[in-house]
């Protein structure tokens, strides 16, 4: 299991589209991919369910993954985080 927290970098916030970017990133891992932001928790491969979390800019998520794939699933989420959706450079 992978668990770490990751921190919304993007001034924008978890909107629609970065939050179309976890869940296509998370559904091409068979792992199962958590999101926890102030005790609500989602399945990461849903778009809805990440939209739900509303994270700000500044906000942190924890990020739990379990299953055969887990670590290359948590580095292609980091690395979305860190890079900031894409959104800004």
């Amino acid at each position: 299991m992978v668990e770490q927290d990751l921190k919304i970098l993007n001034r924008l916030g978890l909107h629609a589209r970065p939050a179309a970017l976890i869940a296509q990133t998370a559904a091409g891992f068979e792992s199962s991919i958590e999101l926890t932001k102030d005790q609500v928790t989602i399945n990461a491969k849903s778009i809805m369910g990440v939209m739900m979390l509303a994270a700000e800019f500044g906000a942190n998520i924890h990020v739990c993954i379990k299953g055969k794939d887990e670590q290359q699933a948590f580095e292609a989420l980091k690395k979305l985080f860190d890079d900031k959706f894409n959104e800004e450079f």
